[in-house]
């Protein structure tokens, strides 16, 4: 039962990100009236609240290992009253004050449960040996990618079942109890032993080879998270496809969780860089192809996202196996590592959201209603095009990487 309960405690986080980082700027910019400037703005400023926080939470990791069942604990309780009050949210004169202090309680739980799941990576595998390393990894991120289809499925069924506002306030209240549940479920996963490690350094990272990968890891996020905020507002407003968002992002999600399987046994058997360079052009075709896509062309926009759905999911289990490895091999703490990585994975995503949501503003784009050539050939510039010539820069870092033979 030790991989299934990681993979709820996953799948958990997984739900809690997805309205953070895909249904956060619409539901504030069409429900609390702050315009798409702001929202990226605060985003950016909560990145900047985490570059101390996510360190400091690795490091307090490191510092009580013993307290990990706690950690754990804290985590959901503030997932778990944050989202029923994010969702609760009504326009109104301090309501990006209130939006804000809401937000940093929700981030920094997101962050003190993903930092905790991943650093003990080595504790929750069977052994600390790269191919248990990569197996317990694809059972997390089973979880995750299982966490992100039921937070897509969830809004509209409340909005069918007749829930008002959305079904935003509903969606609050579900993601506080899953918190609760997935969590008591999960505990027993909190009571192994953790691995202990060297203290971390800069020069421990770059002999262990950890440097490159955080690198890597930032500028492979930047493709993710600028079509991942944008994600609703192509579907409706670009491909004019409403109420289709939902079963696209569950298409993408499920494919980036069917292939999981197939990246772990390609990694066996060719390398985790090697796999990761047959991924990553897949991903390019599918940002591409979304580009040349006509206004109502369903099918071909469900093409683009079982590809990048496929690609994502070799990026989900194959890089922080990697970097879990790579620090396991030197013998180095992995929790102020992690917060370091956490840290630059939502530094990607604060990026995308502070340069693209602004420039879609002055371009004229306003989410469901009706815009102008100008504003909706910046909309597929930024979803389709800036995310290939990202791709390809993380590719290049792919290809710099040292060999390193099978994940066994």
């Amino acid at each position: 039962m030790l991989y299934p309960r990681v993979s709820l405690y996953a799948l958990m986080l997984a739900a809690a990100g997805i309205p953070l980082y895909i249904h956060l700027p619409r539901f504030a910019s069409l429900n609390l009236g702050i315009g798409l400037g702001t929202v990226g703005a605060i985003l950016l400023v909560i990145r900047l609240v985490d570059l101390v926080q996510d360190p400091l939470i690795g490091w307090a990791i490191d510092r009580w290992p013993q307290a990990q069942s706690k950690f754990a604990i804290t985590a959901a309780l503030g997932l778990a009253i944050g989202f029923p009050l994010l969702f609760a949210l009504n326009a109104g004169p301090n309501v990006v004050v209130q939006i804000i202090a809401i937000l940093v309680l929700l981030f920094s739980s997101y962050s003190l449960g993903m930092i905790l799941l991943y650093a003990r990576s080595a504790t929750l595998a069977a052994t600390p040996a790269p191919r248990d390393l990569m197996n317990m990894a694809a059972f997390r991120e089973g979880g995750m990618l299982t966490g992100v289809v039921v937070a897509s499925i969830v809004p509209t069924l409340f909005v069918a079942l007749g829930a008002s506002a959305q079904g935003y306030p509903a969606f609050g209240l579900f993601l506080g109890a899953l918190a609760v549940t997935c969590t008591a479920i999960s505990f027993p996963i909190w009571q192994r032993q953790p691995i202990p490690g060297q203290p971390l350094s800069i020069s421990g990272l770059r002999q262990s080879g950890a440097m490159r990968l955080l690198v890597l890891a930032l500028v492979n996020s930047l493709p993710v998270a600028i079509t991942s905020t944008l994600f609703l507002f192509f579907v409706e407003d670009r491909l004019q496809l409403p109420g289709k968002a939902g079963p696209l992002l569950i298409l993408f999600f499920l494919s980036a969780g069917l292939s999981l399987p197939i990246w772990t046994r390609t990694s066996r058997r060719a390398g985790p860089k090697l796999t990761l360079l047959i991924a990553m052009p897949l991903a390019i075709l599918g940002f591409a192809g979304a580009a040349f896509l006509a206004p109502g062309n369903l099918l071909g926009f469900a093409l683009v996202c079982i590809a990048s759905g496929a690609a994502l999911g070799a990026d989900m289990v194959i890089l922080p196996a990697m970097f879990s490895v790579a620090l396991n091999r030197a013998g180095l703490e992995p929790s102020l590592a992690f917060g370091i990585w956490s840290f630059a994975g939502k530094l990607g995503l604060a990026l995308a959201a502070f340069l693209v949501l602004p420039l879609l503003e002055r371009s004229g784009f306003t989410p469901g209603a009706p815009n102008n050539a100008n504003a909706l050939t910046t909309l597929n510039i930024s979803y389709a095009v800036i995310p290939c010539i990202l791709k390809l820069g993380a590719m290049a870092l792919v290809l710099a990487l040292p060999s390193e033979g099978r994940s066994t």
